[in-house]
C-alpha cells in the first residue's frame, strides 16, 4: 500500500481532521501516517476550542516518519503557527506529491489562522506543493480581493499559480444561483466542475475529505486531473450523497455523472438524448434519476443551468446578444431570444438594460 502522510488537526468528533483523513486514505486503498497539529474542541455545533501544538513537537512526528519511509503523497491541512510551517516545508521537500489545503476560515466565519501563519504558508509551502486547494471564501482572505463570479474565479487561480502551486483547484464558487462551483487551474488546462448540491458539497468536513482522497489518487501515480475525478467518484457515493441508501448510490453517481457531463457541454448540447447516450441510459431512466433526486427533469435542469448563464454573461459581460447565443449553442440570435423570453418573461435586451440601471 502506499503511504500518505496527512499534517493536520485533530477533530474530536471523527467528521474531519486526522480522523477523517484515515478513513478516507483506507477506503482508496492506500496506508496512513499521520502528524497531529492541533487539538480542537469541537462538535456539530462548531469550534469551542483550539490548541496548536508546540512547533517542535509537530517537526519531531514528521522527522519520525520521514526516518522510516518516503510518503508516496503529502497532505497539509489545518497549522497556526508560522514557526511550525516553515520546519514543516523544509522537512517534506523530497515528496513530489505535496497537497496543500489550508484551513483559514471556520464554517462561522471566524479566522482559523493568523495573518503570520498565512504568509508563512505562502511563503514555505505554496512554492513546493503540486495542488493548491483551497475555498473560495478562503482565497478572498489571502489575494484582499471579492471573487464573485466565474471570471473572479479564474483571475483568482491565476493570481493563486503565480504564487508557486502547479496547480489550483478553487472550490466553493455559489455566485450562480442553485449552484455550486470548483476551478481546476494548472500547466494548459483550465476546467471548471458544477454540481447543484450546495447542501452536500457544503457539509463540515467535504473539503478535508477531498484534499485527502486526491493526495491518496496522486500517491497511486495518478496525474492531478485524474486524481482528482477519481477523488470526485469517491466523494459523490461516500461523502456528498452520504445520506443515501447503498442501493440509491448508482443513480446518484449517474446524477453527478450527469452534471458532469453537462458543464463540460452546455454550449453545444441542449438535448436531453446528448446526455442520456453518453451516460449509456435511456432518456425515461435519466428523467427517473433526476426527478427521484432533485425533482426535476433532464431538460429544466439543461434549461435551467443554460439560463444561469444566460443571466451571468449578460450582467458582467459586454458581448453583444449575437455573441452570447452563439456562445452557447443557439442556432440563432432568434431563438436565444424565443428561449430567454419563455423563462424570464423579457428580451435580452431588456434584461440587461434592467440590470444596469
Amino acid at each position: 500500500m502506499k503511504a500518505v502522510l496527512c499534517i493536520n488537526g485533530s477533530d474530536s468528533m471523527g467528521h474531519a481532521g486526522i480522523q477523517g483523513d484515515v478513513r478516507t486514505i483506507k477506503d482508496l486503498g492506500g496506508y496512513a501516517v499521520t502528524v497531529v497539529t492541533a487539538v480542537t474542541i469541537q462538535n456539530s455545533m462548531g469550534i469551542t476550542g483550539i490548541h496548536q501544538l508546540p512547533a517542535e513537537l509537530v517537526l519531531g512526528q514528521v522527522k519520525a516518519v520521514y526516518e522510516e519511509m518516503l510518503p508516496h503523497a503529502v497532505k497539509v491541512g489545518m497549522i497556526d503557527n508560522a514557526e511550525t510551517i516553515r520546519a514543516i516545508g523544509q522537512e517534506i521537500l523530497a515528496c513530489p506529491n505535496i497537497v496543500c489545503s489550508p484551513v483559514i476560515l471556520a464554517s462561522h466565519g471566524g479566522l482559523l489562522m493568523s495573518n503570520d501563519s498565512l504568509m508563512a504558508y505562502r511563503q514555505h509551502l505554496f512554492p513546493i506543493c503540486k495542488l493548491l486547494i483551497i475555498k473560495c471564501t478562503d482565497a478572498e482572505i489571502l489575494l484582499g480581493r471579492r471573487i464573485s463570479t466565474d471570471a473572479d474565479m479564474a483571475e483568482a487561480a491565476t493570481l493563486l499559480n503565480q504564487m508557486g502551486p502547479q496547480w489550483i483547484l478553487l472550490r466553493g464558487g455559489t455566485f450562480a444561483k442553485g449552484r455550486i462551483n470548483a476551478l481546476l487551474s494548472g500547466p494548459d488546462c483550465r476546467k471548471f466542475f458544477s454540481s447543484v448540491n450546495i447542501e452536500g458539497w457544503q457539509r463540515h468536513g467535504v473539503g478535508g475529505t477531498l484534499s485527502t482522497a486526491i493526495a491518496a489518487r496522486l500517491a497511486q501515480e495518478d496525474d492531478v486531473p485524474t486524481a482528482i475525478t477519481n477523488a470526485h467518484n469517491y466523494m459523490h457515493s461516500q461523502v456528498v450523497y452520504a445520506s443515501a441508501q447503498p442501493q440509491s448510490l448508482q443513480p446518484h453517481n449517474l446524477y453527478n455523472q450527469f452534471m458532469t457531463l453537462l458543464s463540460e457541454h452546455y454550449t453545444k448540447a441542449h438535448d436531453v438524448s446528448f446526455y442520456a447516450v453518453h451516460l449509456s441510459i435511456s432518456t425515461r431512466y435519466l428523467w427517473q434519476i433526476t426527478n427521484t433526486i432533485c425533482g426535476r427533469s433532464p431538460k429544466q435542469i439543461i434549461d435551467d443551468y443554460l439560463l444561469q448563464e444566460c443571466e451571468q454573461l449578460l450582467s458582467t459581460t459586454s458581448l453583444t446578444i449575437q455573441q452570447i447565443s452563439l456562445q452557447l449553442g443557439f442556432s440563432s440570435q432568434i431563438s436565444f431570444a424565443k428561449f430567454f423570453k419563455a423563462r424570464k418573461g423579457c428580451s435580452p435586451t431588456a434584461y440587461r438594460d434592467n440590470r444596469f440601471i
